[in-house]
Formats: structure tokens, C-alpha cells, sequence
């Protein structure tokens, strides 16, 4: 897979990502935020089953079953994911979707400032101006300098962290196991099951409530997860995990869009201002890049 189409596919996990805010807003009326965030996931789990078996099957005809230490290290994703999970879910039972969105965005410049934290790796210098521009760009359209900030914000704020982890070990972990349907369908489980047991421990179940929030739940679970969560394993595979944080972003603008055609939300001058510094720097951080060997091109031919 190029570039070009990682980065396309990845787009198209942000706009699910997006509309997944008002399925998981919606749910939530009926059921606990870690219900909620185990049973998607395992529904997540159950629409990848199918490709699991038989990528497990090709790594075991050609002998290159996965070993014990791939196993943790999916289960290493699958805690980031539910930790980033959970903490989401929990602070959108407080704050608003728009809100929401723009915090979440909050990873963006964290994934390369973990990067060269953890290996010292610096991304091109377009991924810096074009991650403070994506969070600026969200804080516009969220029109989160009218919102205080409350105790939901926050545990959003705290999800930030491992989930900038998590985009930025998921195309690793994946690329060297060559196994993205069970890595993605491995930390399904993981996250399902750790979030399902915390949930029915201290929340309140009921097959009503289960019943109730159907429609949110498949929504979330088959979509969201089982399809925009694989895909995001697979696209990361062949694109920086930076400009990866910086596409995934789209998820903000998404959201809001989605809050206009369906929950009646409508955007001011700063919401389209911020809608397009997020369009810019996405559309920077794919471009700039090639500008370099063009030049370094042209150079050549004109020292010849």
C-alpha cells in the first residue's frame, strides 16, 4: 500500500470516527460508559473473527506463527486502547460531542513529541507547525473557548495519553508481526473484556438497557470498531505514525459535521475557520514532504 492511499484510508477511519460521537453519546442514556466501551469492543472482536482465522492460518502454513511475546505486546495495545477508551467514554457522558472532539485532538502534537521522546526520532518539520494548526484548528471548531472546563474534560484530556501511545506503537507492532487483523482483533478482545468486567462490577446492567442502546452499539461496534479500528491497523503499517495523528485528527471536523446534520449543532466564523486549518494541515503534512527531493532534484540537474 503507498503512501498516498495509507493516508486516504485513514481519512475515511476519521470520518467513522467522527459519526461514532453521537452513537456513543446516544448509548450512553441507557448503559454505563465501560458497558458500553466492553460490548462495542467485542462486537469490534466478532467482525474481525473471520479474517483472524484466516490470517492465522497463512502464518502457520508459511511458519511464522505468532510467539508468546507477540501476544503481549498485543495485549500491551489492547490495555492502551482500553485505557483510552474508557477515560473517553466516561468524560462524554459530561461534556458535549464538539467539546469532546476537540480535546480528544489533544494527541496530535503528542505522538511526535512521544516519538523523540521514546526514540529519538524527528519527524519532517512540517508535522510540528502542522499539529499545532490541527489543535488549533479543533479549539476553533469545538468552540471550546466558550466551554469551562469540568471533571468530563478532564478524564478526556487523560485519555489523550494512551492514545497518542497507542497510535504511535499500533503500525509499529503491526508492521513487524505482519498480522494486522489479529493485532486489531487481539486488542478487541483485550479492551472488551477488561472494560466489560470493570463495567458489570460497578455499574448497573440490565437486558433493557442492552436493549435500548442496540442501535448505538452496533453502530460503534461494527463501524467504529470492527471496521475503522482494523483499518487503522492496517493503514498505519505505511504511514508515519505523526502524520498518521495528524489525519486521524479529521475525526474533530467530522464530528462537527455530523453534530450539524444530526443533533442540530451549526457552525460560526471561528467553526469554518477551524475547519480549515485542519484541512490545511492535513493537506501540508502530505505535500511539504516531496517538496525536498524536487529540490534536491532540480539541484542536481543544475550542477550537471
Amino acid at each position: 500500500m503507498s503512501r498516498v492511499n495509507a493516508n486516504l484510508l485513514l481519512t475515511l477511519v476519521a470520518l467513522i470516527w467522527g459519526s461514532a460521537f453521537v452513537a456513543q453519546s446516544r448509548g450512553m442514556a441507557h448503559l454505563g460508559p465501560m458497558l458500553f466501551t466492553g460490548v462495542r469492543f467485542l462486537i469490534g472482536a466478532l467482525v474481525v473473527t473471520p479474517l483472524m482465522w484466516l490470517e492465522w492460518r497463512s502464518l502457520q502454513q508459511r511458519g511464522k506463527a505468532l510467539q508468546r511475546l507477540d501476544g503481549l505486546k498485543i495485549a500491551g495495545l489492547g490495555a492502551l486502547l482500553a485505557l483510552g477508551a474508557a477515560m473517553q467514554q466516561i468524560g462524554i457522558v459530561s461534556t458535549s460531542i464538539t467539546h469532546a472532539g476537540f480535546l480528544t485532538a489533544l494527541y496530535v502534537p503528542l505522538v511526535p513529541v512521544l516519538g523523540w521522546l521514546l526514540w529519538r526520532q524527528l519527524p519532517h518539520w512540517s508535522v510540528w507547525p502542522g499539529a499545532l494548526a490541527c489543535l488549533a484548528g479543533a479549539y476553533l471548531l469545538s468552540g471550546a473557548q466558550h466551554v469551562s472546563i469540568g471533571a468530563g474534560d478532564l478524564w478526556i484530556i487523560a485519555s489523550t495519553l494512551p492514545w497518542a501511545l497507542h497510535v504511535l506503537l499500533i503500525g509499529r507492532v503491526a508492521h513487524r508481526m505482519a498480522a494486522p487483523f489479529l493485532v486489531a482483533g487481539g486488542q478487541f478482545v483485550v479492551c472488551g473484556l477488561s472494560t466489560l468486567a470493570w463495567g458489570l462490577t460497578w455499574e448497573p446492567a440490565s437486558w433493557v438497557g442492552l436493549q435500548a442502546a442496540s442501535w448505538s452499539l452496533a453502530y460503534a461496534g461494527v463501524l467504529s470498531v470492527g471496521v475503522a479500528f482494523t483499518a487503522q491497523v492496517v493503514a498505519q503499517r505505511y504511514a508515519q505514525a505523526s502524520d498518521a495523528a495528524i489525519v486521524l485528527s479529521a475525526e474533530t471536523l467530522f464530528a462537527a459535521g455530523f453534530g450539524y446534520l444530526l443533533m442540530g449543532d451549526r457552525l460560526d466564523a471561528a467553526g469554518l475557520a477551524g475547519c480549515a486549518l485542519i484541512l490545511a494541515s492535513m493537506v501540508g503534512v502530505q505535500l511539504l514532504p516531496l517538496l525536498r527531493p524536487k529540490r534536491a532534484t532540480m539541484a542536481v540537474h543544475q550542477q550537471g
